[in-house]
């Protein structure tokens, strides 16, 4: 396998609400990046903070392009807005709560360059609070279709192999452009309708479909602050709890298959049962997300459509990756 010896061009996306308190330690480690880097994007969602008069101490760089929206269009819209802002070969999207190694981004290209078949990358995320303890090195997905952070709070020296994954983590994620460009349904490459939350899951997922694989570099080091989402679900707003409960079902809609489905049933139907039974008992107020699953329904079908005619890789071989 030839690997070009032109070097690739990369940009990083972030997008920032009340994200004061980590936005400058976040910049700081993308500037001291070994890899080049061709230019940094930063969409604000109306922050309440001081966030804006942080991140505009950063106009300075000329590869630094700020965008400030009037209301918060959430994670997948303000992202889209500015991944179609460049035009680079490789999109790193980042959290403004993330800290990188000085070589994540050199080693996660290196990956992606020796795997063409390969169209997004992860490295090996910490818990900025205690880098001890894993945060994330992939995603995984079970037979209930429910996503998790592979290795989350596992001791940091394990998974020291580079390996394919079912998708990687918003938090820290390279993408080729490629595989952006190839899998983005009516011009979105994360969903929109999702707003936040599993929007990474649904973009593995997609990619999965489309012939596209993930990997994680485990010499690519990030340290990511998680916040308030490591807290129990009552520290979670109404409104996060929907988000996050509801895109689950989009997700399956779109990508999903009957026939993997139903090899899957037992584990699905008990898991179904148990979140229903919790939800009508303890959290009466989530279901009334299904609002949005119906509201949605028609363009969710829509896309179902598109991804199908896309789709290179049969259902079936993706069952490896529901555990």
């Amino acid at each position: 396998m030839q690997i070009s010896h032109s070097l690739p061009t990369v940009s990083v996306h972030i997008v920032t609400y009340n994200s004061v308190d980590h936005i400058d330690d976040c910049l700081w480690a993308i500037k001291n990046q070994s890899n080049p880097i061709h230019q940094i994007i930063i969409v604000d969602n109306n922050s309440l903070d001081d966030t804006l008069q942080n991140i505009k101490q950063w106009k300075r760089l000329d590869s630094c392009r700020i965008l400030m929206n009037k209301v918060n269009i959430g994670f997948a819209g303000a992202h889209n807005q500015s991944i179609r802002m460049t035009d680079t070969d490789y999109c790193l999207i980042l959290n403004p709560d993330v800290v990188l190694d000085k070589d994540y981004v050199k080693r996660t290209i290196e990956a992606l360059e020796r795997n063409p078949e390969a169209g997004s990358a992860t490295g090996k995320l910490l818990f900025k609070s205690d880098p001890s303890q894993i945060d994330s090195t992939g995603l995984t997905i079970n037979k209930a279709r429910r996503a998790f952070d592979r290795g989350a709070h596992e001791p940091s020296e394990r998974y020291v192999q580079a390996e394919e994954v079912f998708g990687v983590p918003g938090a820290a994620a390279m993408y080729k452009r490629e595989m952006i460009n190839e899998i983005s349904i009516n011009g979105e490459f994360f969903d929109e309708d999702f707003f936040a939350y599993k929007e990474d899951v649904d973009v593995a997922w997609r990619a999965q479909l489309m012939g596209w694989k993930a990997i994680y570099e485990p010499t690519a080091i990030a340290y990511h602050e998680r916040g308030w989402k490591e807290g129990g679900r009552k520290s979670k707003p109404l409104f996060v709890r929907r988000l996050s409960y509801i895109n689950r079902y989009k997700m399956m809609l779109k990508n999903d298959s009957i026939v993997s489905l139903l090899k899957h049933i037992v584990p699905f139907l008990t898991y179904e049962c148990l979140s229903l039974g919790y939800s009508i008992l303890r959290e009466p107020k989530l279901l009334g997300a299904w609002n949005s699953f119906f509201n949605k329904y028609a363009e969710l079908r829509a896309k179902r459509a598109q991804i199908q005619s896309k789709q290179k890789v049969p259902s079936r071989e993706l069952q490896k990756w529901f555990k």
